[in-house]
């Protein structure tokens, strides 16, 4: 079963959750804003991603980025466990595999 993090008012998860929706895939979706992501698993989505999993694009970052950047690895889970629409969105994972950050078309179409 696929696991997507995200927040339901954002496009692009909405985007996502339509596709696994209309494939009939079985997901469970996990809204940041009622369970924030813990630190082992921003950890975990630091590793797959190669770098903070951030959406250095979204306002919401433009707004921490001072902050961010110049804080040590501690202070950013702290500020990405509290400030979750920073984190790039949907993080797409099965089982404890993290597959895809963002929705891209293609990619959700080899899904099975």
């Amino acid at each position: 079963m696929y696991k997507i993090y995200g927040i339901p008012n954002c496009n692009t998860v909405k985007k996502a959750l339509t596709h696994l929706e209309n494939k009939n895939l079985e997901f469970e979706f996990i809204n940041f804003k009622k369970t924030p992501p813990t630190k082992d698993q921003l950890k975990e989505w630091k590793d797959a991603f190669g770098d903070w999993p951030v959406n250095k694009k979204g306002p919401t970052y433009r707004k921490i980025k001072e902050e961010f950047e110049q804080s040590q690895a501690p202070q950013k889970y702290k500020i990405l466990t509290e400030t979750t629409s920073a984190i790039k969105r949907p993080v797409l994972m099965k089982g404890k595999k993290t597959l895809h950050f963002g929705y891209d078309e293609e990619f959700y179409a080899k899904l099975k």
